[in-house]
């Protein structure tokens, strides 16, 4: 009994230990994320793709070569070339190679000379168009392309996956100088056909009954350097360019033409479906000039059609506009309400309830047709401050000027628009998409360039590329 007590009493002196609880901290950590990976090849239908190119591309290179070959070989079959009133000799033979989109090819070129003023030519680069050791007009077409969309560097980055061509960035910057200096060529000698007086213009079928011409300005950076960088031997570098201290800016003026018929009304905004772009780095005449040939190169610009034209204040517009005599002009109706806005914001504070009423009463005001009572109203009103009136007498002022331009109501019922933005909008394609970016400066005759294939890309017209000569290098 004495046992059985003492084993009771050591029981109910025993603790028992509780349940173990794992700490947070002693948690065993999750297992590492799975590395993303690729596949190791491309898909079967792009390795076959790039495996009859490589088959196939030496072929049609060595095509190109015997094409070349027996062009080379007609060629000299053929009568020699006359200089000086008598055949010119055969001086000698030299191979010349190109680069085409499908290699480097060869061929032997005949070179021949004038006995008598010593002149030399190759008949066979005249047929073929394509100047020695050049790029083949295919690919330098290309190249001109990639560099007016995108800058010259990425344009040569780009060239290898797309065309399959090595190249740098230099070689790019020449095929765009070169077939963009034949674009704007061929824009000037048009301008300078339909400007004579004695110039026979296209007529259409039917001619329409309106154009709108809606025109506007922005600003690029340019620079200009006395004298071009040159490498005083084959190995050695480009010299590092000059500073330029003080950067300056020049407009390019821009004009897009258009039917009203080409606007399509969406439920939030309304959206062209073709227009016509004329633009450049040209004083105000040469961009009339541009507009005049374009109507009358497509038979736009008939004694039934009136030429409509949008702009805003500027008096350089509005002077050229008399070149038309069957006109309406029209005065930007947003560039109007600019004016308005700049004294709404000094009157009643910026961002304010009260600014947004008043603005929007002289807007619904504008677009009746009640310009003059506008007028009378802002005439009458007491500004706070001496910036608002000055800002008042600004508004009236440009509004009294304007007044024959901002028949709103009118314009409207004809389905002319009152507002500017397709010029607005070729702005940021063509000239801001390309030639505003961080840091761009430009030569005048690069950023013309530039400009004059663009304008043939976004007008729907880079087929005509193939038409244009390229200019020689220098």
């Amino acid at each position: 009994m004495g046992v059985l007590g003492s084993l009771w009493g050591l029981v109910h002196r025993v603790r028992v230990a509780p349940e173990s609880v794992p700490r947070p901290d002693r948690v065993a950590p999750p297992a590492p994320p799975v590395h993303p990976t690729l596949p190791a090849t491309a898909t079967r239908f792009e390795q076959i793709e790039q495996t009859v190119w490589a088959r196939h591309c030496p072929v049609v290179c060595a095509a190109v070569s015997g094409a070349l070959a027996d062009e080379a070989a007609a060629q000299r079959a053929a009568a020699r070339p006359i200089c000086c009133g008598h055949p010119m000799r055969r001086h000698d033979a030299r191979a010349v190679t190109w680069q085409t989109w499908v290699g480097r090819v060869h061929v032997t070129v005949d070179r021949y000379r004038c006995r008598q003023c010593g002149g030399e030519r190759r008949p066979l680069l005249d047929i073929l168009g394509v100047e020695p050791g050049r790029l083949s007009g295919w690919l330098a077409r290309h190249l001109a392309l990639l560099g007016s969309v995108v800058p010259y560097a990425l344009a040569a980055e780009l060239a290898t996956p797309l065309l399959g061509v090595r190249t740098h960035a230099m070689t790019v910057w020449r095929a765009v100088q070169r077939l963009g200096a034949a674009a704007q060529a061929h824009t000037d000698a048009l301008s300078t056909y339909h400007a004579a007086p004695t110039s026979v213009a296209p007529v259409a079928a039917a001619p329409p009954p309106t154009v709108v011409v809606a025109v506007d300005g922005c600003v690029i950076g340019t620079q200009s350097r006395p004298t071009r960088r040159r490498r005083l031997t084959k190995t050695t570098s480009l010299p590092p360019l000059p500073p330029v201290p003080d950067g300056t800016f020049r407009e390019v003026k821009t004009a897009v033409l258009l039917q009203p018929t080409d606007r399509v009304a969406l439920p939030d905004r309304a959206t062209l479906v073709r227009r016509v772009v004329v633009t450049g780095l040209t004083d105000a005449d040469g961009l009339f000039r541009q507009v005049s040939a374009a109507l009358r190169e497509r038979g736009w610009l008939s004694p039934q059609t009136m030429i409509v034209i949008v702009g805003d204040g500027a008096e350089w517009i509005w002077h050229r506009a008399t070149l038309f005599a069957d006109r309406c002009e029209i005065l930007d109706f947003w560039h109007a309400m600019e004016y308005a806005w700049a004294y709404a914001r000094l009157q009643f504070g910026e961002g304010s309830r009260r600014a947004e009423q008043w603005t929007g009463r002289l807007a619904a005001d504008l677009k009746a047709g009640h310009v003059h009572d506008v007028i009378a109203r802002l005439q009458a009103l007491h500004p706070r401050a001496p910036d608002a009136a000055a800002a008042r007498d600004a508004v009236v002022r440009y509004y009294t000027t304007h007044a024959h331009r901002m028949q709103y109501d009118d314009y409207l019922r004809r389905g002319y628009g009152i507002g500017s933005g397709a010029v607005e909008s070729a702005h940021k394609q063509v000239v801001q998409a390309r030639l505003r970016q961080a840091g761009m400066r430009w030569s005048v005759r690069g950023a013309q360039h530039v400009l004059a294939l663009r304008a043939l890309l976004l007008n729907g017209t880079w087929a005509q590329t193939d038409q244009l000569r390229l200019v020689q290098a220098a």
